[in-house]
């Protein structure tokens, strides 16, 4: 291993090239520290950030450092939000699934990748411990590799390991991961986990997101039996029903046995689980997340959330009218691949208002907004006052299985709304 301190490792990045900065909790943070604090000597390097949690806002974000790095993101994490919206990035739509191949085709062209590993097994391996996801191909096609060893970083297996003879430089830290904490499920989150656990049957496979309303499905699963896990995600919610058995991965078709996942966030707790877990592994999100081989499991059940839906089931979840958030992720990846699953089903979860009092269920998108699951896709919303089933139905038949879940102090607006738009086809449905 080559080891140097970090100013020395970060050298070896030039002007004009560009680098790939691994996400999910485990940011190497002693590694951008390091560039930013060259950012008065470097021009135009450009920095491909993905889905991460950040303890701060990335120190390359700094307005000095404008014609330093230009951020392309990947998905927009915390930690460079205010950048994008002040117009200093900008932001790549794209599947997180089909990220890899952007990479691998040349179309995102990587001169340098920044890693937190884990320090090397007894065969020389590090891990990436909890973050396969975009890592995985970054690595494979930058030319060169820089590495924080991380002493709390965790050992996992499957596609996120690296031999330290690949490892153009590297730094020691002792740098705890961000701690995602637990979202406990409001009153709410249960009611939407409980319609959405009726309908999960024994020996389903799980893909299942971050928040309240995934803890609240998880925890009404404690009585379900031979549970599997091939997710994007994997948070701490999963926790009981691998320590209890549910999840024990027999039905699975795709790594029987075997929970498999992209990434990890959540607790110390989590993290030590994964640790050298042989029943445990991360994958590289291309492989996860390809709808087809989704769809290879019996019985996928894709639970996701979104920021508003529309009457016809048009799903936006990155943005605020204009204003991009966050990103697609793996969304239409499983909400494809658990429509073609014998015996799948797909679940878009969502309180039927926000914190602020305004529906989730509109007449239309709000101006600006992105469709990020089709209306073609769609299968199932779901609310605290019901599931609308959609699959199958009409655009007024849609409609008005909406509006029974939708709040009650918005359902004759909305009424009003499809009654408008769709004329008699909905109203002789009344």
């Amino acid at each position: 291993m080559k080891y140097m301190s970090a100013a020395d490792a970060v050298k070896l990045v030039a002007s004009g090239e560009s680098v790939y900065i691994q996400g999910s909790t485990s940011i190497p943070e002693v590694l951008s520290q390091a560039l930013a604090d060259r950012g008065h000597e470097l021009r135009d390097v450009t920095i491909y950030a993905a889905f991460a949690v950040g303890r701060c806002e990335a120190p390359y974000c700094r307005p000095e450092y404008k014609d330093s790095f230009h951020v392309k993101s990947l998905f927009v994490a915390n930690n460079i939000r205010k950048w994008l919206a002040a117009g200093y990035g900008s932001t790549i739509p794209a599947f997180l699934g089909e990220i890899p191949g952007l990479f691998r085709d040349g179309t995102l062209p990587l001169d340098v990748v920044f890693l937190n590993v884990s320090p090397p097994n007894d065969e020389g391996y590090c891990s990436f411990g909890v973050s396969a996801d975009l890592a995985v191909s970054a690595t494979e096609c930058a030319n060169k590799i820089i590495v924080q060893v991380n002493k709390s970083m965790p050992f996992s297996y499957g596609d996120a390991l690296i031999h330290v003879s690949r490892i153009d430089a590297a730094v020691e830290v002792d740098d705890p991961l961000v701690e995602v904490p637990t979202a406990v499920p409001s009153e709410i989150d249960i009611a939407i986990g409980r319609h959405i656990a009726e309908m999960i049957p024994d020996g389903a496979t799980l893909q299942i997101g971050v928040g309240g309303i995934p803890n609240a499905v998880l925890s009404a699963l404690k009585d379900h039996q031979h549970l599997g896990l091939h997710t994007e995600a994997m948070t701490d919610g999963v926790l009981p029903l691998l320590e209890s058995g549910v999840i024990d991965n027999s039905c699975k078709k795709v790594c029987p046995g075997i929970s498999v996942a992209s990434l990890a966030l959540g607790s110390r707790r989590l993290y030590d689980y994964m640790n050298y877990r042989e029943d445990l592994i991360l994958k590289d999100v291309a492989w996860t997340n390809d709808p087809f081989r989704i769809a290879q499991n019996p019985k996928v059940m894709a639970i996701n959330s979104a920021v508003e839906v529309d009457l016809t089931g048009q799903v936006c979840a990155d943005s605020v009218g204009t204003r991009i958030i966050s990103g697609v992720g793996g969304q239409h990846d499983f909400m494809y691949g658990g429509s073609l699953s014998e015996g799948g089903k797909t679940f878009i979860a969502i309180p039927s208002m926000t914190e602020k009092g305004v529906s989730k269920i509109k007449p239309v998108l709000t101006e600006g907004a992105g469709v990020v699951t089709t209306r073609h896709m769609i299968q199932n919303i779901v609310t605290e006052y019901g599931v609308a089933h959609l699959r199958g139905k009409s655009l007024a038949e849609r409609a008005r299985a909406l509006i029974e879940i939708a709040h009650p102090s918005v359902r004759e607006e909305l009424d009003r709304a499809a009654a408008e738009r769709f004329g008699h086809s909905y109203l002789r449905i009344r």
